[in-house]
């Protein structure tokens, strides 16, 4: 369990592609973090893990918000909701002009 102020330590994808490439080529797990420099050898373990499961994409960080994606559809659904309003406003603005005229 994480203790208070406990700074935790990031990976880059190049770097667990990298540790996983020299697990596969035989080397053990502790030869692996050593020249790496890496403390956590089960680190290893859980990246080899979702390597077996994911490929690739189980290295890559997932975490947070990634905004290619979420702002692109908050803002089609920004863009649906303005149409929907214009669409409403055009039929009631339609509608009084069509009664101004026929009372005229």
């Amino acid at each position: 369990m994480a203790k208070k102020g406990q700074k935790f330590q990031s990976f880059s994808y190049a770097l667990k592609k990298k540790a996983i490439e020299m697990r596969l080529q035989g080397m053990t797990k502790q030869q692996v973090a050593d020249e790496l420099g890496i403390v956590d050898v089960q680190r290893l373990k859980v990246w080899m893990r979702q390597f077996r499961l994911y490929g690739d994409f189980g290295l890559m960080d997932h975490r947070g918000r990634r905004k290619e994606y979420v702002d692109k559809d908050r803002y089609l659904k920004l863009l649906e909701m303005e149409n929907a309003v214009l669409k409403k406003w055009l039929k009631i603005t339609k509608k009084e002009v069509y009664k101004t005229n026929t009372n005229s």
